[in-house]
């Protein structure tokens, strides 16, 4: 055996080798033992494993005992938007935030909230069915009793008194609508029956009235969240026979927030528009009703039977219509601004202070809301507590540090959206990134965002430990995506790629306004699919007798949450330079563009349209990358070597990079939306189109505006390579 003195000269002689390689590898000395230390993004060798014993600290402190309790209280009642649970859940939350030694207010709005005053849907013809709109109590269920519960219904419907004929629409997207065309079968005059799925529930409505009808009724499917999927509640997870999902149909794809405010805040006292003003407000009468109240209206459609991928579970034979059913369909509301309440804490920086990171959850529900969004909540809050913990250890953040509970997330996104319209030219200035999670379940990480963060957020799941296979999050997380790929190369790429690729953003959730309104890099997880998660969503059964029987039941993982994102948002909090990275996204942005050009050739436009702008703009973006890269990893293993000046310029540089992907000018007909690489769809709601200006101008046929939007995209690729190619200077020391 080698004297201990050699072999302590070999392990630095080692260390140093792998450092000026480029390898994020360092071998310490342990007591005559060696210990492979990962050395974190943007952080030198040293500064690495200062951060990683904080990060240990942090990671021990989330309790499951707080996660419950704390689900139990906010749970405990319905807090939707106007109700006085509400108000005493954000006092609640305010109160944990001073309990932990944080600084924290809430922040009060005013916004558009209807209710439901009249709701009818009565089957005519040709047998008599008045439909319960109500979902019943269940003995083995104590909340879905309590008093106070909003009635199901669809905030933002117009009101509306009809009488037609009956069609069903499958899932109501434009795609269904081609295949009534083929059928040769219209709606216009007629109410839609759309079912739950495959787009959000705001598109439904939307594309019916588009096509002339004068109502919708939109009902969740057996075979999509209720008995076909596994035992209905209460013996099992999944949504019973008077299930009812609420949901807001406001036209979020156009903009987000109090639809009377857009693109300005909704405090005391702003401009409203009106509601005919109010351009997200839908056109027709909307109610949702259960598969219970459905089945009468489908067992007495006709005509065509319904192709077979329109098919539902219900035991009957799936006819389209029109008719000879008849419904009437009456929904009326009170128009009411409500206030809501964004309780937000802060934590300042050290050395950083104008430098943010923001981390968001919303706190209210449509019913009592344990899973949607209690259980992403209280993850929230206990990631509060322990910096709270830590700061009276000593440790105290390099940049500030911004936690909210945002308020009205549900109808509309309501806090999060109106609190940055309000913070806007802050956050521009400042923010350098944030973080969101809405619900939580057992299962495997899910992950979402700006891909110049897919190899943080990557880093960060490798350092979690998963709670049922002892596994880290990022080896679960792996097999998972193995699992579900479709083909064989898919599979290869996933074994293969040094990162597991993260999805794009679209919208849902609180991030939207932070990605797509101001351009800053954003990111959203949560776990999942384990379990019945959507089973009862936005039903009066989301509560704490159903999260404790089949959600994350020991709230592990409720606790790796707050540990995963915890640790994300100190990384990001304390790094000495932020660790973005470009490779990924150069990466990503070419397959976006790769499917542009399949999509081109699909949809036959009457003239090609030559996208090799395009392809040389992302050959340029791959060249910044790679450049930066490597003046990164020189300047990593040299302990970065740069004066404070020179740090704080190259970090700016580094989070405004997103920025570059903006237009002022927003998307054709929605302006609001104003990131060139990601955006809801607008016939989709939720869901992502990435580079959306010159996909959606493809899909739609919208020629002319192919080539603006394409020279938009171009030049916000150049924009962020030349600034990408600014803080490559930085560190070669130009």
């Amino acid at each position: 055996m080698m004297p201990k003195t050699i072999r302590r000269s070999l392990f630095v002689l080692v260390c140093v080798v792998l450092m000026f390689a480029g390898q994020a590898v360092c071998l310490r000395a342990q007591g005559g033992t060696a210990s492979t230390v990962p050395v974190l993004r943007g952080y030198s060798s040293t500064e690495s494993q200062t951060e990683r014993d904080w990060e240990q600290k942090f990671r021990a402190i989330p309790d499951v005992k707080n996660l419950r309790e704390n689900m139990y209280i906010l749970s405990s009642e319905p807090h939707h938007v106007g109700s006085p649970k509400d108000k005493s859940n954000a006092e609640f939350i305010l109160k944990k935030f001073h309990e932990f030694g944080l600084k924290a207010e809430i922040e009060e709005f005013e916004v558009l909230f209807p209710t439901p005053k009249e709701r009818l849907v009565e089957l005519l013809e040709p047998e008599k069915y008045t439909a319960q709109l109500k979902e019943p109590a269940v003995p083995q269920d104590p909340d879905s009793t309590d008093a106070g519960q909003l009635p199901t219904y669809n905030a933002y419907s117009a009101d509306g008194d009809v009488t037609a004929q009956v069609v069903y629409v499958n899932y109501g997207t434009p795609k269904d609508y081609e295949e009534l065309d083929k059928l040769d079968i219209s709606v216009k005059g007629k109410i839609v029956l759309a079912r739950y799925g495959a787009s959000w529930r705001g598109i439904k409505p939307k594309v019916a009235y588009e096509h002339g009808a004068i109502g919708c009724l939109i009902y969740s499917d057996p075979r999509d969240d209720g008995y076909t999927r596994g035992d209905i509640y209460p013996e099992g997870p999944m949504r019973p026979w008077q299930g009812v999902q609420r949901g807001s149909v406001a036209d979020m794809p156009i903009y987000p927030g109090d639809p009377e405010t857009p693109g300005w805040a909704s405090v005391k006292g702003a401009k409203r528009l009106s509601l005919s003003e109010a351009k997200t407000l839908m056109k027709i009468p909307v109610l949702p009703i259960s598969y219970g109240d459905a089945q009468p209206i489908l067992r007495n459609l006709r005509g065509p039977v319904a192709p077979e991928a329109w098919r539902g579970a219900l035991p009957i034979t799936y006819h389209i219509g029109p008719g000879p059913a008849v419904v009437h369909l009456k929904a009326s509301f009170n128009w009411n601004v409500e206030p809501i309440y964004d309780v937000v804490a802060r934590i300042d920086g050290s050395t950083a202070p104008d430098e943010w990171i923001v981390r968001g959850n919303h706190h209210d529900a449509w019913v009592n809301g344990a899973s949607d969004p209690i259980s992403g909540q209280v993850a929230l809050i206990e990631e509060a507590r322990a910096y709270g913990q830590l700061l009276k250890q000593g440790w105290q953040p390099h940049r500030t540090i911004i936690y909210a509970a945002w308020d009205g997330e549900e109808p509309g996104l309501l806090g999060s959206t109106e609190w940055a319209e309000k913070h806007a030219d802050e956050l521009k200035k400042h923010a350098v990134a944030y973080i969101n999670s809405d619900s939580n379940g057992k299962g495997w990480l899910g992950a979402s965002g700006s891909h110049t963060l897919e190899d943080f957020v990557n880093e960060v799941a490798k350092d979690i430990r998963d709670p049922e296979s002892g596994k880290s999050v990022w080896e679960a997380w792996k097999q998972r995506q193995i699992d579900q790929a479709k083909t064989d190369q898919d599979k290869k790429e996933i074994r293969e790629r040094a990162d597991l690729r993260i999805g794009a953003l679209g919208s849902g959730s609180d991030y939207t306004v932070y990605i797509d309104h101001l351009g800053i890099a954003s990111l959203n997880l949560g776990f999942g699919g384990g379990g019945g998660d959507g089973g009862v969503y936005h039903s009066i059964y989301d509560d704490f007798a159903w999260y404790t029987r089949f959600g994350d039941t020991t709230f592990e993982y409720g606790r790796a949450l707050s540990q995963t994102v915890g640790t994300m948002v100190m990384r990001l909090a304390d790094a000495p330079v932020l660790p973005f990275q470009f490779q990924d996204f150069s990466d990503t942005v070419a397959k976006y563009i790769t499917e542009l050009d399949k999509l081109e050739k699909d949809v036959k436009p009457p003239q090609s349209f030559d996208l090799t702008p395009l392809h040389e703009a992302a050959g340029t973006l791959k060249q910044s990358a790679d450049r930066y890269h490597a003046a990164f990893e020189k300047r990593a293993a040299g302990n970065w070597g740069l004066a404070p000046a020179q740090m704080k310029s190259l970090n700016t540089m580094l989070f405004m990079t997103e920025r570059k992907l903006t237009n002022a000018q927003g998307l054709p007909s929605r302006s609001w939306f104003e990131h060139e690489i990601y955006a809801p769809g607008l016939y989709t709601g939720y869901g992502v189109k990435t580079i959306p200006g010159v996909r959606e101008a493809l899909e739609q046929k919208n020629w002319g505006d192919v080539v603006p939007q394409m020279n938009n995209v171009v030049k916000a690729l150049r924009d962020m390579s030349a600034e990408i190619d600014d803080a490559t200077k930085v560190l070669e020391g130009q």
